[in-house]
């Protein structure tokens, strides 16, 4: 199904109550052994996700869900979405993996520029921005393709109007969604969406949600993007540092909430591979 099937319409409950649809992310166990990780979406698979999205290597690196796992998750009953950098890889390799992917019965894929490793110079590469990867996949394969958006502006663009502009290209490159980076000002996602509807893009927008799980975590995702934290979430993580689960979780709970007093309609979790913090946000406002 066409991402933008997926989340255009409005969810409802059985009672005719507004109810978001709910998506995961996940990535590959640094040890290859992925039988943990399945154990964590049985227990996610309750909140009957629409998807489950899964990230590729980081920086050009080459960390990946097998095509063996693909189908191993896809087994599990589960709507995928695989991610796909196209830094270091040039035309014929990339044309291979989108097809291999399109091959397993798999209809969805995040297309992502990536970041650039450092040994590699822009003038090297077969793509230099994710709208030519959207363009170039919508040309060879039938997949229905996913955006990263950034609320905040992506870290190389000089303002968030520019960043908007970009996305306006992947979007009519042929991509059919938009999945945000985190955030943690609500008021910065409204705004956002606000701005991107204003270009004419009538993508859904889909808001990515990270629990806060550690210090070490949030200030290696702020130092890499931009991402604001909200004065007093930062005071009340700084003075309780032996609570930062909690406070996390809290946080994420008032947020969720928020989002869909606003008419969110979609909220992707990013999930770092756990169950129990997401499980818990879950229950508390579905």
């Amino acid at each position: 199904m066409d991402l933008s099937e997926i989340y255009q319409s409005k969810p409802q409950d059985v009672l005719g109550n507004f109810s978001p649809k709910i998506s995961f992310e996940i990535f590959p166990p640094k040890n290859g052994d992925i039988s943990d990780l399945f154990e964590r979406l049985r227990i996610l698979k309750k909140y009957n996700p629409v998807l489950i999205s899964l990230t590729y290597g980081a920086s050009g690196g080459f960390n990946r869900f097998s095509y063996d796992d693909l189908k191993s998750i896809r087994d599990l009953e589960f709507n995928l979405m695989p991610h796909f950098t196209c830094v270091s890889m040039i035309k014929d390799e990339i044309e291979k993996h989108i097809t291999t992917v399109e091959n397993l019965g798999i209809e969805n894929i995040l297309a992502l520029r990536g970041d650039i490793p450092d040994y590699i110079e822009t003038n090297e590469l077969d793509f230099s921005h994710a709208n030519e990867l959207v363009e170039f996949i919508q040309a060879k394969t039938t997949l229905s393709i996913g955006v990263a958006g950034y609320p905040e502006g992506h870290i190389e663009s000089q303002t968030l109007k520019d960043d908007i502009k970009y996305l306006k290209k992947k979007i009519d490159a042929g991509a059919s969604a938009i999945f945000t980076q985190l955030f943690f000002d609500n008021n910065k996602l409204y705004k956002y969406i606000e701005n991107v509807e204003k270009t004419g893009v009538k993508a859904p927008i889909i808001a990515g949600i990270m629990p806060i799980r550690s210090l070490k975590q949030i200030q290696k995702m702020t130092s890499m993007a931009k991402v604001t934290i909200p004065q007093k979430l930062a005071e009340k993580l700084e003075k309780y540092p032996n609570d930062t689960l909690k406070i996390g979780t809290e946080f994420a709970i008032n947020q969720c909430q928020n989002l869909i007093e606003n008419n969110v309609n979609s909220l992707h979790f990013f999930t770092l591979n756990h169950s129990d913090q997401v499980s818990e946000i879950l229950d508390n406002i579905l």
